[in-house]
């Protein structure tokens, strides 16, 4: 799915986003996509018995990125990715919705996400309709993101 996110971002000319490299052959890439199955919870969407959405939830950002932590437990959406062939169908939205509930679940309020702000803030503005609200910007090394939080509780 990673894989095919940035090809269909090429394809639209989005090369910034995520690059032009295949997440397959990104240095660290499948090491991370390793780390995230095993060390963090991952949900997967299913539509006839074939993974079309994957979503990660962790306990906070990631160390790599500027973010700071948000002074409160917290539950953060570390990947969320779809099968872009299943666009449309609500299922990021339906991922997003199980990260609320996980989160409400474990007694925790605040749910937060990071996203890439370039691009007009298409990305952005997605997750605002999911009910989240935009916090702080940061830049990673020319890379413009967004985070974002809802409150579940």
């Amino acid at each position: 799915m990673l894989d095919g996110a940035v090809a269909w971002m090429n394809a639209r000319g989005n090369t910034e986003q995520w690059g032009t490299t295949p997440y397959s052959q990104k240095p660290g890439g499948p090491a991370r996509v390793l780390r995230y199955t095993t060390e963090n919870t991952p949900y997967v969407a299913e539509r006839d018995g074939t993974p079309v959405g994957a979503l990660v939830l962790d306990s906070g950002p990631s160390p790599q990125m500027p973010i700071p932590p948000a002074g409160e437990p917290e539950r953060y959406v570390r990947l969320l990715v779809t099968d872009r062939s299943q666009a449309g169908r609500g299922i990021g939205t339906a991922l997003l919705a199980r990260a609320a509930e996980e989160t409400r679940r474990a007694g925790v309020d605040l749910l937060r996400v990071d996203c890439w702000a370039g691009g007009g803030g298409e990305l952005v503005a997605w997750y605002r309709r999911n009910g989240f609200i935009p916090t702080e910007s940061f830049d990673s090394d020319g890379w413009p993101g967004q985070v974002l939080a809802r409150r579940v509780g």
